[in-house]
């Protein structure tokens, strides 16, 4: 087995972060089971079981593997604080062997780096990359099983995870104990592994298992990797058991990866009781874009964001650092509406980052302080105690320099999301109808400017697109405002705790394109909700398929969505009146600031699914800060009101 181990390791160079992911874990003794709650509480620095599996002298058999750790960082530091025996040795081949199967079974995307540092660099901070780490959406899969008592199953997760449901893991966790390719959520071989055209099936994916030797899927088929394979200028390996750069032998044509359809499989959501919850696809279908041919690739994976521009020519592979043929190139960032609240060490998924640490200890690495700046170190007290992973200065240096990386990664992805954005969202005119002391009269439009589907689309219940309206008086005085926040930061809508406690008022003149929830009541009637789950008659509600027909009824009985969206090259106006009251005191001329404002989530979902905990160790206030902090202004625009 140990044979076996230290040849993997040399063969697959992206298998390291799984091989110390597992040592990690089985040296702590954390790997014994899969189905751990999602917050657990955090391992001591200090902790003595570390040691105990370090011997104080050198085993004669072992040099060789104990030469292959020594070229990673975690392994750095595990040969400062003892050398490892055979005893150590054989536990870490023990621990290290599930992570080696499954990695045959479902090769983790850092492999895949080694011939694909562009699309991984793409993928690695993209929405798919990050659709299973969002603490967001695994507290409200986690929320809505309690809510169910269960029975919602694996339909939300089986999406964002379809690695961890094929391994058959459990439904809630943490991610911080899921296999490393599970948590790396549409990793590249949930789409390239896939060999069935399924259709709309709400992320039920079944993917062809193997390691990376076997074929892979694609749009093009295999004449480039075969010219690879038969030129004899590229250095690669296509046996197991040998040494060399590991390369998959086939690339299988599979033609619905390139269009709309493919999408589909994912991104229309409709659950068994006949609630339609997302439905970016079936908008996609009836639109002029659809019509015209324009798929959904070549918006959201071409040149410019959101837009349909072509594609960039680019090699798909660089072997050994000699590029294959140029071909058309797309882009894997797939900028949306979704960003990150996590540590910037453990998101973009980072292949050094794996290498280094494991998620628990990254965790405690502290940015803000300014660990690994020469501003820190160079006057860090001498009595300073740090976690235990990063007590040497060095290791705090090389953290450094992956946490700059990666939050250089989040600024361009940052960029490409506005991008997208704007692409997608349009201020458009605004118009005066009345100005003076009597009052005024204006109405702002928001337009759809593309032809492809709804804005906001998708998990529309869920993204809050609002304007944000100030009117001031000559002296800068304010005198009307709507889509203000309130201490929590939301807007003033029905789900605002002050507004809903009596707090603050309702803001009436609230633009909003965030669709609602409205579910059925025991008696008759509809209530709105944040999570579309109705309250039922009995005290154990189920998830259970609708017993009347949905298609006569024309929606659901227990759920349905009241739709604000804008359809494509739609608009919609949102009219404000400043009354005469309001004025008094103020002398004109008056003027408008407009800000066009998108965000995620609404921090309201937050307070909603919070019962459940946060992983990561997160409080439901950080991860309010971040979703506030992170909502993008898309336009800002001055009017006088005259």
């Amino acid at each position: 087995m140990l044979k076996y181990l230290i040849n993997r390791v040399q063969q697959r160079p992206g298998i390291g972060m799984a091989l110390l992911g597992a040592l990690a874990l089985g040296l702590l003794g954390l790997s014994a089971s899969w189905t751990s709650p999602v917050v657990q509480p955090r391992v001591p620095a200090n902790d003595t079981r570390i040691p105990v599996l370090l011997a104080a002298h050198d085993g004669a058999g072992v040099e060789r593997f104990r030469e292959v750790l020594r070229q990673r960082s975690s392994a750095r530091w595990l040969a400062r604080k003892a050398p490892l025996s055979e005893e150590a040795l054989q536990q870490l081949s023990d621990s290290a062997h599930l992570a080696v199967f499954l990695d045959d079974r479902f090769p983790s995307a850092n492999t895949c780096a080694t011939c694909h540092p562009d699309h991984f660099r793409e993928w690695s901070v993209s929405q798919h990359a990050y659709a299973q780490m969002s603490p967001v959406f695994n507290a409200l899969h986690g929320k809505i099983l309690q809510l169910t008592n269960g029975t919602n199953g694996d339909f939300c997760i089986r999406c964002h995870t379809p690695v961890g449901m094929n391994l058959q893991e459990s439904e809630f966790m943490s991610n911080m104990d899921r296999s490393p390719t599970s948590r790396e959520g549409i990793t590249c071989i949930v789409c390239h592994r896939l060999e069935n055209a399924y259709g709309k099936v709400s992320g039920r994916l079944a993917i062809v298992e193997g390691d990376l030797f076997e074929p892979v899927f694609g749009p093009t088929g295999g004449d480039e990797l075969q010219r690879v394979l038969d030129s004899g200028e590229y250095s690669v390996n296509t046996e197991r058991g040998k040494s060399g750069r590991a390369i998959h032998t086939g690339v299988v044509r599979f033609a619905q990866i390139g269009t709309s359809g493919f999408c589909g499989t994912c991104h229309d959501v409709n659950l068994v009781n006949g609630f339609r919850l997302e439905e970016a696809f079936s908008e996609y279908k009836v639109t002029e874009a659809a019509k015209d041919g324009v798929s959904c690739q070549d918006c959201h994976m071409g040149k410019v964001p959101g837009v349909n521009a072509g594609y960039d020519e680019a090699p798909a592979a660089i072997v050994g650092g000699k590029p294959t043929t140029l071909r058309k190139r797309t882009n894997h960032l797939f900028a949306g509406p979704d960003y990150s609240v996590i540590h910037p060490g453990i998101f973009p998924h980072n292949v050094r980052a794996a290498e280094m640490a494991e998620i628990r200890e990254w965790l405690t690495f502290d940015v803000d302080a300014g660990w690994g700046d020469d501003a820190f170190e160079d006057n860090v007290p001498d009595d300073f105690e740090f976690p235990e992973r990063w007590e040497f200065a060095d290791d705090r240096y090389d953290a450094r320099d992956i946490i700059n990386e990666n939050q250089d990664l989040l600024e361009e992805a940052n960029e490409q999301r506005l991008a997208v954005l704007r692409a997608g969202y349009v201020l458009g005119e605004i118009v005066v109808d009345q100005a003076g002391p009597n009052g005024i009269k204006f109405s702002v439009e928001v337009r759809n400017a593309t032809n492809g589907h709804n804005v906001p689309t998708g998990f529309d219940a869920e993204r809050l697109v609002f304007l944000q309206v100030t009117v001031t008086d000559a002296d800068g005085k304010v005198v009307f405002v709507s889509g203000d926040r309130d201490p929590n930061g939301d807007v003033r809508d029905l789900h605002s705790l002050y507004v809903h406690n009596g707090e603050m008022k309702l803001d009436k003149y609230l633009f909003s394109l965030q669709s609602r929830f409205l579910v059925r009541m025991v008696r008759g009637g509809e209530r709105e909700q944040v999570i579309p789950t109705n309250y039922s008659p009995d005290p154990l509600p189920f998830l259970r398929p609708s017993t009347r027909s949905t298609i006569l009824l024309s929606r659901p009985v227990g759920v349905r969505k009241h739709r604000l969206t804008i359809s494509p090259l739609k608009s919609k106006r949102a009219k404000y009146v400043v009354k005469r009251k309001d004025l008094q005191g103020s002398r004109g001329p008056y003027s408008a600031n407009v800000k066009l404002i998108a965000q995620m989530v609404p921090v309201n979902l937050i307070h909603e699914i919070q019962g459940v905990g946060f992983d990561y160790f997160m409080s439901p206030r950080e991860i309010a800060d971040g979703v506030v902090e992170g909502a993008q202004v898309l336009y800002d625009r001055d009017v006088s009101l005259q």
